[in-house]
């Protein structure tokens, strides 16, 4: 958990905005939301297998070279 000392004459919301940024680093809230119910071992797999397919098209995207067409399969 991440933690912010309150500064000498430092006002609170300002501080507040730092805690927040701190805990958005940390990716707390996003973990929170993922722990929030139950997800069984093949759906997590299945979650990050597409996450790292859709990281893969976007990386291509970038550096110009187009998404390929996947081999294999049926043509139609």
């Amino acid at each position: 958990m991440p933690v912010v000392q309150l500064r000498e004459n430092e006002p609170f919301d300002v501080a507040l905005r730092r805690f927040k940024r701190t805990c958005e680093k940390a990716g707390v809230l996003s973990e929170a939301r993922r722990r929030e119910f139950y997800e069984k071992p093949t759906q997590e797999r299945k979650r990050k297998a597409a996450a790292a397919v859709k990281r893969h098209q976007k990386k291509l995207s970038r550096t110009g070279r187009g998404a390929r067409r996947p081999r294999g399969g049926r043509r139609g």
